[in-house]
């Protein structure tokens, strides 16, 4: 983070998301601002919140993936939820304390993957060693046969030598891997009540050892398994928890999608009763709380909570007024134009183009686009979001794939590997959709 600043954030974006240029300027000081908050001197480090962040847009107009990459580049713990699927305590669904051990999760696992990639040079000798005692078991050494032990040391160093040279990669060792005790067992719960069933279902695994099964394979394929069991033996999983926690807590980022949904006033009645409730519930984790999961207490404080909502219906100011407070920055999104299609089809590094090209590539085929076509495309694209939904830049993949529908399914059998995608070809095949009132299909 110390030479990732603004700018650079913002520049990394591009790469990937076409405009948005005041989102990206919001979301990248956010970030610079937790590395700024870690450099401040201790005693008003506490003090300072974070800059939490509601997005307001239509859907397709890059909300979830400009904090997505934000997270990638960063590298930070990063979750996204659905506030539609969280529901007030009482009532069936998800407890919104869920997210947080759903974050929890994603670091321990970020973690532990950081730790196995210290130690897999370690591993990786324990289980060259291991592997030899396996091809060429020696007897032990013996009082008063300093001369056999010599000549078998002797020995052992030429294997070991043949084996890194990848000699016996063929051949057929017997090892022993440990196995899941419940493979098949799940553990159900009362809904809601996520952590209880995940450490009721710890507790019972713990209880049944691990067994072992011989596995008779070769070398190259033995050898993945033993080093990952060896890069588990040499991972302190106290360390892993305690680093765990302390990034979740100071570098988390939770996306809330859908916050539109819970905003709103009730009548009391209805499926609509828990909305508020569910809003009550996420204010404390957001100001700052403690919940309590498997791997100890965390802390909220610090987290940074990006929400996200097309806010068609109701108003940011439909939310209650104490959670508004918690999201000081609102920054609304611009909807997609003609020329935004026509960067985004070419532009990123994950553009569709590319993305279908390298498709292509795979069955041996040169798929092109002239410029006109690409125009053509995107003019159809924005004319349906016009007319009916308006899903951004996911129009694009319908477009897209009816477009080279039939071309995706003749490819294996295509005898000309080089294809020119042309303005008359795009009206051609997508003629009528524009015009065509029932346009379901089209709509993802």
């Amino acid at each position: 983070m110390t030479n990732l600043t603004p700018k650079k954030i913002v520049k990394e974006l591009d790469k990937y998301i076409i405009g948005q240029t005041e989102a990206k300027k919001s979301v990248a000081i956010a970030l610079r601002n937790r590395w700024r908050r870690q450099q401040t001197d201790s005693t008003i480090k506490d003090e300072i919140m974070p800059n939490n962040i509601i997005l307001i847009g239509s859907t397709g107009v890059g909300k979830t993936e400009i904090s997505r990459r934000l997270a990638t580049l960063s590298g930070a713990p990063f979750v996204k939820v659905e506030a539609s699927k969280f529901t007030e305590v009482g009532y069936v669904g998800r407890d919104v304390e869920s997210m947080i051990r759903d974050l929890i999760e994603v670091v321990i696992k970020q973690i532990k993957s950081e730790k196995e990639i210290q130690v897999k040079g370690k591993a990786f000798e324990i289980t060259q060693e291991k592997i030899l005692d396996l091809l060429f078991p020696i007897n032990e050494k013996l009082d008063g046969q300093q001369e056999t032990v010599d000549r078998n040391d002797r020995t052992k160093d030429k294997m070991r030598k043949k084996l890194y040279n990848g000699d016996f990669e063929e051949k057929f060792i017997t090892i022993k891997a440990k196995q899941n005790p419940l493979p098949m067992m799940q553990v159900m719960g009362p809904l809601g009540m996520d952590d209880l069933t995940n450490n009721i279902q710890d507790m019972i695994s713990g209880l049944v050892p691990k067994k072992t099964k011989s596995q008779k394979i070769k070398v190259k394929d033995a050898r993945d398994i033993l080093i990952q069991e060896e890069a588990e033996k040499l991972i302190d999983m106290d360390e892993v928890i305690k680093d765990g926690l302390t990034r979740a807590e100071n570098e988390g980022i939770i996306f809330i999608d859908e916050i539109d949904k819970i905003a709103g006033g009730s009548n009391g009645s209805g499926p609509d009763v828990s909305r508020e409730g569910v809003q009550r519930d996420i204010l404390p984790i957001i100001e700052g709380s403690t919940v309590s999961t498997k791997y100890g207490q965390v802390h909220t404080h610090h987290m940074l909570f990006i929400a996200a909502g097309a806010f068609h219906v109701s108003k940011p100011s439909d939310l209650i007024p104490e959670l508004q407070g918690r999201f000081p920055i609102r920054q609304e999104m611009s909807n997609l134009t003609k020329k935004d299609f026509v960067k985004i089809l070419t532009k990123p590094k994950n553009a569709l183009i590319k993305q279908y090209q390298a498709l292509m590539n795979s069955e041996g085929i040169k798929l092109s686009f002239d410029s006109g076509a690409i125009n053509e495309i995107s003019k159809i694209a924005y004319e349906i979001n016009d007319k009916m939904e308006n899903i951004g830049a996911r129009r694009l993949h319908t477009v897209m794939s009816t477009l080279l529908e039939d071309l995706m399914f003749e490819a294996p059998t295509l005898k000309n590997k080089k294809i020119n995608i042309t303005k008359s070809f795009v009206k051609k095949t997508l003629d009528g959709i524009i015009g065509d009132e029932d346009l379901r299909r089209y709509i993802l």
